[in-house]
């Protein structure tokens, strides 16, 4: 664990997600977002979403792929032994949805998250986005005040939004939003040269 403080950003990755990464992805998911929760991202779904052309799902990968001949459940094993973090987010007409991320608690505060959020924040405006939405649990302070250093803003608390909470309670959540441009048609800012009609 000592070697996680003296890790550099260049030994993460940051990269599409993989088919080979779901089950690892559903794991950190069920792990260190959903404890408590009930699973609902387990490896089918994540697969969706690594599938699905709306959604972008990263990951933060230590190290490369899996050796030759490495398969199956050794496969698995490494590639989730190598993901540091992971996020979905999915892509509508005008508005993303920030659906999962997830840093290993050896790996935090180092600025993965970051990292991960920022790609995605980019990739939203490159997609035309308008803003990018989340909800979190409403008790999770570090996880509300690394949006708001982010650039997010609480928009409203929903009380009772997280069902199947341990002992039958519900717990509510908080909702964020960043604005990535004005809403409205997406501005036509590139125009191709002029051309002269030399005959004319």
């Amino acid at each position: 664990m000592a070697q996680c403080f003296f890790m550099t950003q260049r030994a993460i990755t940051i990269r599409l997600a993989e088919p080979r990464d779901a089950q690892a992805v559903a794991l950190m998911s069920r792990d260190f977002i959903e404890s408590g929760l009930g699973w609902k991202y387990d490896a089918p779904r994540v697969l969706k979403a690594i599938r699905d052309r709306e959604t972008l799902a990263i990951v933060a990968a230590e190290g490369g792929k899996p050796a030759p001949g490495v398969t199956g459940a050794a496969a698995a094993a490494a590639a989730r032994d190598a993901l540091a973090g992971f996020a979905i987010m999915e892509l509508g007409e005008e508005r993303a949805h920030l659906v999962l991320l997830a840093v290993r608690p050896s790996h935090r505060r180092l600025g993965i998250g970051q990292r991960m959020l920022e790609w995605l924040l980019e990739s939203a405006r490159v997609a035309g986005m308008a803003s990018v939405h989340l909800e979190l649990r409403a008790g999770n302070d570090a996880a509300r005040r690394f949006y708001r250093a982010m650039g997010f803003y609480e928009t409203v608390l929903v009380p009772g939004y997280y069902r199947g909470v341990e002992g039958g309670r519900k717990e509510g959540a908080l909702r964020m939003l960043r604005v990535l441009r004005v809403p409205g048609p997406v501005p036509y800012t590139w125009r191709p040269p002029r051309t002269e009609d030399k005959d004319s």
